[in-house]
Order: structure tokens, then sequence, then C-alpha cells
């Protein structure tokens, strides 16, 4: 067997497999890609075993399990977050047996394995008070604490996908009244959703201070959040900023929130306060970009309790 047959397998199965053959979308094909991330840091952080040298038969039901088990002790993911993780090993496996009778015995001990069972729990959602603290965590007299500090007002008020606010040019974002942002979503669907004063008069300012940046490129075309090498935020990028300013909002006692605060609990944590204020439900399907109001009624229930 090829020293660096997973590699080959993994390329495969990323770069062929899920955009070709299950014709998924970018933003599920990213899910895969990051969850991979995840396991070749674990690999070499825990493990010791750098990803050029990995072999599909090195691939056991023993090294998941303790993967797994990683993710939730070490990581603090939640049974969600394990078992989304474990859905795409399931995957990549799937595809190796289609594609090699080789190691089937172990593969399908991988295969075995059992997803957590997950309790029905509330919405996870930052309350006014919660909002108020993490946003005041970034220093604003620094280049990247104004950055920080626009990204997460920015992704909360238009409730915004990890992905869209990732894939956001400056092209997208119209300042002139009404202000809006054009974001492209799930199942190749784009959708505008305004933006209110306060955040307009934030990312005017951000979007000034990056004007008198020198650009190979048309302004229109700059991404409107990248990192020190002038390319876009990823999704992992994106995520650890946001972690690293929830990390010193906790030191606050009257940080309420005792959850994984994700990018995707922003929104969440906006549909919310819609719903909170009286918004029409419609209006905050619309809002989201969801595209039966079935997947909004969720904040409605959530409410009742």
């Amino acid at each position: 067997m090829k020293t660096n047959d997973f590699a080959w397998y993994l390329s495969a199965f990323l770069t062929k497999h899920l955009p070709g053959e299950k014709k998924l979308s970018a933003n599920t094909i990213a899910v895969y890609r990051d969850s991979f991330k995840l396991f070749l840091i674990f690999c070499s952080s825990i493990k010791n075993m750098s990803a050029e040298k990995i072999t599909l038969a090195m691939l056991t039901k023993p090294l998941i399990l303790e993967y797994l088990e990683w993710i939730e002790k070490d990581r603090a993911g939640c049974a969600a977050t394990r078992n989304q993780r474990l859905s795409s090993i399931r995957g990549f496996v799937k595809f190796v047996q289609s594609e090699s009778p080789d190691n089937l015995y172990e593969l399908n001990r991988i295969l075995g394995i059992h997803s957590k069972r997950t309790a029905k729990t509330l919405v996870p959602y930052l309350t006014e008070n919660d909002l108020k603290i993490l946003f005041l965590q970034p220093d604003l007299k620094s280049k990247d604490g104004r950055r920080d500090y626009a990204l997460m007002v920015f992704m909360y008020d238009t409730a915004a996908r990890v992905q869209e606010i990732a894939d956001l040019k400056m092209r997208h974002i119209r300042l002139a009244a009404p202000a809006v942002v054009t974001l492209h979503g799930k199942g190749d669907k784009t959708r505008q959703v305004p933006i209110l004063d306060k955040t307009k008069n934030i990312i005017t300012e951000y979007m000034d201070e990056q004007k008198n940046l020198k650009w190979g490129m048309a302004f229109q075309d700059v991404p409107v959040f990248f990192n020190q090498r002038r390319q876009p935020l990823s999704r992992w990028g994106i995520s650890y900023i946001l972690g690293k300013y929830v990390s010193l909002a906790k030191q606050n006692p009257e940080f309420s929130a005792d959850f994984p605060v994700t990018p995707h609990v922003l929104r969440h944590s906006k549909a919310m306060g819609m719903l909170k204020a009286g918004i029409n439900l419609i209006y905050i399907r619309d809002f989201l970009g969801h595209v039966n109001v079935t997947s909004t009624e969720v904040y409605a229930r959530a409410e009742l309790r």
C-alpha cells in the first residue's frame, strides 16, 4: 500500500467525490474540510503522526474513538459537535470502501461507532447584556481590534452565516441609503439584508480605514474581513477571533453564556432579539434566508419555554 494513500484518498474525497459525485455545495464541503483539518491537528499534536505519514492502515476504530473523546474533553465540544465530526469521517470511510478493498475490516469497525444521543435543548443565544460585554472586549486602539469589533458587530447585526461573512467583498456592501449587504447563502441563493445605522457607522469607519491601504486590485473586489496576509478570513479564522473575545468576556461574572459560543450563536442571538422585539416571523424568515418558516419557528418555540 502507498505510504501516502490517506492523503491521496482524502484529496480525491474533498475535491472530486463531494463536489462531483455527491453534488454538495461549497459550504457543505467546507464543513468536511474543517473536520479533517481538526483530525490532522489531533494526529499531529496528540498522536505525533504527521499528515504526510498517515496511511489508511493507521485509520482504526481506537484512533477515531480517541479523536472523538479529544473533541469533547480537550476541545470542550458538545455531543452534537462530536457527532458532526464522526459523520464526516463516516462519509470518507464509505468513499474509501467503494474505491479500495483494503482494510475493510477496520473500516467497518469505524462505521460501527455510534453517534451520541443529544437532548433537544433551547436555541443557544446571547442575551443583550452578554452581547454588550462581548463587544466591549476588542481593543479599538489597535488595527486588529477595530477589525474584530466590526466583524462581530456586523456578523451579529446581519445574522450572516460564517461562510457568508468569509465570502464577503467590499462591493457587496452598499452604504448609501438604504444601506444593505448582499449575502450569498445556502442553495446558491442571494438575499439583501438591511444595515442598521449604528452598524453602518461602524462598518463605514472600518471600510474607510481599509481604503488607505495599497491594494493590487480594485477596492470593490477586496475581502471585507481579511488576515495579515490580506487574504479573506476563513471560517476557522472567524471562529478563532470570536472564541478569543468570548474567553475574555467570560472573565466578567455578568457574562451568563455557559455554552460554546460559535459564529452561529450570533445568528441565533439576532433572531431571538428580533422575535423579542415583536417582529413578524415571516420577516425574520426572509432576514435569515430560511427557505421555509418551519426552520424559523424554532426561535418561537424557544421563546415560549
